[in-house]
């Protein structure tokens, strides 16, 4: 049974190659280590003429991360949700979020940096790259952004552009200072309540939930299964009273527990449905439902349509 694709970086390169007519190492600049994270960065416009394409990668996962300023009329597709863009746009693409990016006039400009986990791991800030706020999940983070800031931006992917050529011993932790600093004009743009850092203990719960509720995504396999399926699960593994975590499930996101996962669950089912050839009985015993009619019933609640209907 065909998995959902998965795209790592020597994929992107493979057809980012094939797209320019390119060898491999002509596209990685003179002494780039790809072990040092895979970091490399490429410029909008000269892809999109070289290649003779408008168009992004399609829908997938990719296993890297991807930071882009994007400047010209484009769209942004999720799995439920549709952003257009008229302008600017700073992005940032994670390995946990799948999208389709479409622009939608000729006059595309800008730049784009990728790289693994293994990028910040060698960094002294962050253990993790998922440790900063801008890649929590629960976010779509895609920015429009005035001309006067995607100026600033673009100086910053000029000072990565020359970095990355230079003979500099340090030069990787330089550039990952620079790609900080980009990560911090997206986090500035978040609201104030996405980059909360208070210690206090109900925070800690709902981070810990948070987590245990995104370690079951993505569903990649028929072999993989839901395990944790209920309030009831979560707060059994967080050795909290399930009415405790509703309460500060409700307090700091709105949302009792219940909901929380029915939105997760919902979100990865239209994943499924729209980027599998999987039939809904398999997608249904994948997201834990025993029964594919309990399953039927559930995203006819949630969404207004059978499972059947949102796919086509």
């Amino acid at each position: 049974m065909e998995k959902i694709q998965q795209t790592s970086l020597d994929d992107f390169y493979k057809e980012i190659t094939a797209k320019l007519g390119k060898d491999i190492e002509s596209i990685f600049p003179k002494g780039l280590h790809k072990e040092i994270g895979h970091f490399n960065v490429f410029d909008i416009a000269q892809t999109i003429e070289k290649a003779k394409s408008t168009s992004e990668m399609p829908y997938n996962r990719r296993k890297y991360y991807k930071i882009s300023l994007i400047r010209g009329k484009n769209r942004a597709e999720y799995a439920d949700k549709v952003i257009s863009i008229q302008k600017n746009a700073l992005l940032f693409a994670t390995p946990k979020v799948p999208y389709h990016w479409i622009p939608e006039d000729l006059h595309q400009s800008g730049s784009f940096c990728v790289f693994t986990e293994d990028f910040f791991m060698k960094g002294k800030s962050y253990n993790t790259i998922e440790n900063l706020p801008i890649f929590q999940p629960g976010n779509i983070p895609i920015f429009e952004i005035e001309d006067e800031m995607a100026d600033e931006i673009e100086e910053i992917f000029k000072k990565i552009k020359t970095e990355i050529i230079s003979d500099y011993i340090f030069k990787y932790d330089l550039i990952r200072n620079y790609v900080l600093e980009l990560i911090h004009y997206g986090q500035k743009l978040q609201p104030t309540t996405k980059l909360s850092t208070s210690n206090d203990s109900s925070l800690r719960v709902v981070s810990l939930f948070i987590e245990l509720l995104e370690r079951q995504f993505p569903i990649e396999a028929l072999d993989q299964r839901l395990q944790l399926k209920t309030a009831k699960d979560y707060a059994d593994r967080l050795a909290v009273h399930v009415n405790y975590l509703n309460k500060k499930l409700k307090e700091n996101i709105g949302k009792t527990t219940t909901e929380i996962i029915a939105d997760r669950v919902i979100q990865e089912s239209k994943i499924l449905l729209k980027q599998t050839n999987w039939n809904i009985s398999e997608i249904s015993y994948a997201l834990g439902f025993e029964e594919i009619a309990h399953f039927s019933n559930f995203f006819k609640k949630k969404t207004s349509l059978a499972p059947v209907e949102f796919r086509s």
